[in-house]
């Protein structure tokens, strides 16, 4: 295991042994920072897409010219 997911891994059993009421306060200052937030959108975007067919970039961008 490398040292950044020795932390991660600190971190998240850190976490998960807070009691809810705690874990909800981390929660909800994590979601006012508009950085994370949106990194956080992202990601659930891209995991709820994850699945559907992809396509070239260049088809992408001649598309949007047009």
């Amino acid at each position: 295991m490398v040292a950044m997911d020795a932390k991660a891994e600190v971190f998240w059993m850190a976490f998960k042994s807070l009691p809810k009421k705690e874990r909800l306060s981390v929660i909800e200052r994590l979601l006012k920072d508009k950085e994370f937030k949106e990194d956080l959108i992202d990601i659930a975007i891209l995991e709820q897409r994850y699945e559907e067919p992809s396509r070239p970039l260049a088809s992408y961008i001649a598309e949007k010219k047009s």
